[in-house]
């Protein structure tokens, strides 16, 4: 069995912003290590979560082991970002299921 990997580019010209909040949140519970740029986030399931800011987008690539709930695992993305992202929530989250 693969992982199932799902990619997003979400637009918002705060995407460093967003990556660091979010990683910053979530580095008391989980393995996080992240620059301006970049950031990885490894959940307790062993799903993880890399995120790359470009000029206008936030990507997001999410891979979540076989067996894990790979719909509740993105809706727990997009909803954190969301609460970051308050002033322009909710994020457009195009998630688009790709081959591990």
């Amino acid at each position: 069995m693969t992982d199932h990997l799902s990619v997003a580019r979400v637009p918002t010209q705060s995407a460093s912003r967003y990556l660091q909040q979010l990683a910053k949140h979530w580095s008391h519970k989980m393995t996080v290590t992240f620059s301006e740029e970049e950031g990885v986030i490894t959940f307790p399931n062993e799903s993880r979560l890399e995120m790359r800011v470009s000029d206008d987008t936030l990507d997001l690539l999410l891979r979540v082991p076989a067996g894990e709930d790979s719909a509740r695992m993105r809706d727990v993305v997009a909803n954190h970002l969301d609460r970051f992202a308050f002033r322009e929530a909710p994020l457009t989250f195009d998630w688009q299921e790709r081959d591990a």
